[in-house]
């Protein structure tokens, strides 16, 4: 059993290094940057600074400390947007690339059945998702410690810990895709725009009237903030986005079971 996840979770490793190597990368860039901002100008006056869209599409709330840059910067930028980004388009090649070149009907030829290809393909990108969220903290905390600044170990991992079901929730957006359309290209431009757009309506909604509307897009369940400033956890956030990944992945394998190849 397992031999698809297996295989795809091999293909993934070297790939999911060096994606740990960048967001690593990203991270002490981020904490040996902060020292030079917070002496060249007062954070909270840069806050202020910030137009108000730009202030609500990142949820800045303070940048005059070191978690709160890192929020920012980091986590905001690179966790929410990027990885989010990057799990969503990567996942939408799991199963329309290989109708797009042409192997799946080999593959469906053997004795498995569709649900089961489209989760243990789907589960594989747990290689990169537990790689990045390894190695990265590690190199927040010892570059914070570096520059001279504390933050705390148990935030930290926290953080990196709920950003898992967050990752995989934007990871079923592009299965999601992935069954929708023949053509890779178009479902990883679809999972791209949709993951995008869902956040820039969360983000822009928020304190409106229409502020309802956000609650599908898992960027709300998942808020860097709360956990580094304020070091609360929502739990409650992410048994929503393990719900909503479920949700996506059975939606996935009925559509993937009942669709023509």
């Amino acid at each position: 059993m397992f031999e698809f996840a297996r295989y795809d979770a091999a293909k993934r490793i070297k790939g999911s290094a060096y994606l740990a190597a960048g967001m690593s990368l990203l991270a002490a860039f981020a904490v040996w940057a902060y020292p030079s901002y917070s002496e060249a100008m007062d954070m909270e006056q840069l806050h202020e600074a910030f137009p108000e869209p730009m202030i609500q599409a990142f949820n800045i709330q303070t940048m005059a400390s070191l978690e709160g840059f890192l929020a920012v910067e980091l986590y905001m930028f690179g966790w929410v947007i990027l990885l989010g980004l990057y799990f969503a388009y990567s996942a939408a090649s799991i199963v329309a690339d290989d109708i797009d070149r042409g192997r799946m009907d080999t593959l469906l030829s053997m004795p498995v059945s569709r649900e089961r290809l489209a989760l243990e393909r789907f589960a594989s990108l747990g290689v990169p998702i537990l790689t990045v969220n390894v190695v990265t903290p590690v190199v927040v905390l010892v570059s914070a410690d570096l520059i001279g600044e504390s933050l705390s170990v148990v935030d930290v991992v926290a953080l990196h810990l709920l950003s898992i079901p967050y990752l995989f929730a934007c990871g079923g957006i592009g299965l999601l895709a992935s069954v929708l359309f023949d053509r890779a290209s178009v479902a990883q431009r679809v999972a791209l725009g949709v993951t995008f757009g869902i956040y820039l309506v969360e983000s822009l909604l928020t304190g409106t009237d229409y502020e309802g509307l956000g609650a599908i897009a898992p960027m709300r369940y998942f808020d860097p903030n709360e956990v580094l400033l304020d070091g609360t956890y929502d739990l409650a956030g992410a048994a929503i986005l393990i719900g909503m990944m479920t949700a996506l992945v059975i939606v996935s394998q009925t559509w993937f079971v009942r669709r023509d190849i």
